[in-house]
């Protein structure tokens, strides 16, 4: 019983060892840089009656239009279409570049 109490230690005690270790503590965490984000563009739209699309590109079905003025938190970019979340308004639109000033 003693030799397994004993070894018990031995094991908690090297553990906590190498939790503060100078390399365990020089070692960047991935968590953090995960939670790390930029910020997304902001575009506005530069004409009235822009359709927003429901993907990137003509062949995908129009969900709605916007007006000039309008902006746009850009998220991502295929071609030549820029999807974002309109504000105050559709998240995961598509509109035409030629319609945005960003």
């Amino acid at each position: 019983m003693m030799k397994k109490l004993m070894l018990t230690a031995a094991v908690l005690t090297a553990g906590l060892g190498l939790a503060v270790s100078p390399a365990a503590q020089a070692a960047p965490s991935s968590t953090a840089v995960q939670a790390v984000q930029a910020p997304a563009a902001v575009c506005t739209v530069n004409d009235n009656g822009v359709n927003f699309r429901g993907g990137p590109g003509s062949e995908y079905p129009v969900l709605g239009q916007v007006n000039r003025g309008q902006n746009l938190d850009a998220r991502g970019k295929q071609g030549d279409w820029i999807m974002g979340n309109l504000w105050g308004g559709p998240t995961g639109v598509w509109i035409h570049v030629a319609y945005l000033d960003c």
